[in-house]
C-alpha cells in the first residue's frame, strides 16, 4: 500500500499541492506532512528544487541531493511538471481540484500567466487554502522585489543587533527569516483550515519574509516602539537582564542565565560573595542591568577561578540555570536528546538511510509520523498522475515525450 493511502495524524485527509521551493515553503509543508497531510511536491523537470544542489555535503546514493535539501522535504511525493506549458498547468489544476491547500513562493503575479494564481484556482476550487510566500508580500512598493533570508535579516534590523561592537553586524547561523516564515505559514494554514471547517470558505494567505522577521524581533522591536530604546550589538549579553551571558572559567566558557533577583542572590552566595546580592547597585534587576559594567568587573574574575564542570555542577545543585556551549555533534548526542527520541532515520526507496530531526512536539493522541524519506526529484510523477488523475501509461508516455512531465532527473 502506498504511504499516502495510510496516513495518520491530526492532518490525515488533508492534501497539499506544494509549488514552493528552497526553504520557507518546504519547511511549512514538511511540518504539514509530519502531522499527516499528503504533500505533493511539484518540481521543475530537469532542475528540481534549488536546494538539492546546495552542498556539500551530499547524500551518496547517486542522487547527489544535498543535506540542506534533506532537512526540509520528508513526507512528500515528488512530481516534475513543466507549468510553463499549458498542458503542464492543466495537470496542476486537476491536482488542485482534489487538494485542500496550495503553497507557492513565486514572484508576485508570476503564476497568473499560467492560470495558477489564487483567483484562477479559487474559481475551480472555492474552498481552497492558498498560501503565498514572498520576500515583501503581495502589496506595497517592494512587492516585485525578490527576497532572500540574508537580505531580510539585514533589512529587518536583526543584523543591527546581532554580533558585537567589534564584529559588526552578523547573520544568524541558521536562515531564521525563512524558518520562522515557514512556521507562520503552517500556523496560518491551520487557522485557515479551521475557518473553512466553520464557514466553508477558502482564502489566500499573504505571508512576507520581511513582515515575519520584523515580528520575530519581539522584545527588541517593543523596546524601540514603546521606550525609544534602539537595540545594539551586545554579543551574548541580554539587553535587559544581567548576568545573562557566557563567562570564562579556567578551562572554557560557561553560560549563566539568571532571570530574576532570587537567582542572582543565590548565585552570589555560590560564588562566595553574598554581599553582591544585596548591593543597591545590583539587588534589583532593572538597576543591575544599568550597572552591568560594574557588576561584570566583579563577576568575571570570580568566575575565572572555577573549573567549568565544577561551576555547572554547583549551579545545577543550586537550581540555577547554567551550562556549556555544545558543538552540534555534542548537542545531538546529549542524553536528554536521546531520551526525547528526536533523532530519527528512514530509508529512501533504494535503501539509503537518511537521518533527521523529527517534529519537536510530543502528542499524547496523534503523534507526528515519518512515512517517507525526502524523495528523489520526480520519483513519484507517474504514480501520482496515474493514481490521482487516472492517466494511463500511454498518456504518461506522451506527456513525458513532450517534456511536460519528467520521471526522474
Amino acid at each position: 500500500m502506498n504511504d499516502h493511502l495510510s496516513l495518520t495524524g491530526p492532518l490525515a485527509g488533508i492534501r497539499v499541492v506544494d509549488l514552493s521551493r528552497v526553504l520557507a515553503g518546504p519547511w511549512c509543508t514538511q511540518i504539514l506532512g509530519d502531522l499527516g497531510a499528503d504533500v505533493i511536491k511539484v518540481e521543475q523537470p530537469g532542475q528540481g528544487d534549488d536546494t538539492r544542489k546546495w552542498g556539500p555535503p551530499f547524500l551518496d546514493d547517486g542522487s547527489r541531493d544535498s543535506a540542506y535539501y534533506l532537512s526540509a522535504n520528508r513526507n512528500k511525493r515528488s512530481i516534475a511538471i513543466d507549468i510553463a506549458k499549458p498542458a503542464g498547468a492543466d495537470l496542476v489544476r486537476e491536482l488542485v481540484r482534489g487538494a485542500d491547500v496550495v503553497t507557492e513562493n513565486f514572484r508576485v503575479g508570476a503564476l497568473a500567466k499560467y492560470g495558477l494564481d489564487y483567483p484562477s484556482l479559487a474559481a475551480i476550487k472555492p474552498d481552497l487554502i492558498y498560501c503565498s510566500i514572498s520576500g515583501f508580500g503581495q502589496t506595497g512598493p517592494d512587492k516585485d522585489k525578490g527576497g532572500y533570508d540574508f537580505l531580510i535579516q539585514g533589512m529587518s534590523g536583526l543584523m543591527s543587533a546581532t554580533g558585537t561592537a567589534a564584529s559588526g553586524p552578523l547573520r544568524t547561523a541558521v536562515p531564521i527569516a525563512d524558518l520562522s516564515t515557514g512556521l507562520y505559514a503552517t500556523i496560518s494554514i491551520l487557522a485557515a483550515l479551521q475557518h473553512r471547517n466553520r464557514t466553508g470558505e477558502g482564502q489566500q494567505i499573504d505571508l512576507a519574509l520581511l513582515d515575519t522577521q520584523l515580528v520575530m524581533l519581539a522584545n527588541q522591536a517593543s523596546s524601540w516602539l514603546n521606550g525609544g530604546l534602539e537595540p545594539r550589538r551586545m554579543g551574548n549579553q541580554h539587553p535587559t537582564i544581567s548576568p545573562y551571558q557566557d563567562f570564562a572559567c579556567k578551562d572554557g566558557q560557561v553560560l549563566v542565565a539568571l532571570g530574576n533577583d532570587r537567582q542572582f542572590r543565590d548565585f552570589c552566595v555560590l560564588l562566595g560573595h553574598p554581599e553582591w546580592g544585596s548591593d543597591p547597585r545590583f539587588a534589583i534587576s532593572s538597576i543591575r542591568s544599568g550597572n552591568r559594567a560594574e557588576l561584570l568587573a566583579l563577576l568575571e574574575p570570580a568566575i575565572a577561578q572555577w573549573e567549568s564542570a565544577a561551576l555547572i555542577a554547583a549551579m545545577e545543585a543550586a537550581k540555577l540555570p547554567g551550562g556549556r556551549i555544545n558543538s552540534v555533534p555534542e548537542a545531538l548526542t546529549l542524553p536528554q536528546v536521546e531520551a526525547r527520541g528526536l533523532v530519527h532515520e528512514i530509508a529512501r526507496e533504494d535503501g539509503t538511510p537518511v537521518r533527521f530531526l523529527g517534529y519537536p512536539a510530543q502528542f499524547s493522541r496523534s503523534p507526528a509520523t515519518y512515512r517517507a524519506a525526502p524523495p528523489r526529484s520526480a520519483q513519484d510523477t507517474r504514480d501520482v498522475l496515474r493514481q490521482e488523475l487516472g492517466l494511463s501509461d500511454a498518456e504518461l508516455d506522451v506527456l513525458q515525450d513532450q517534456g511536460i512531465i519528467a520521471d526522474r532527473l
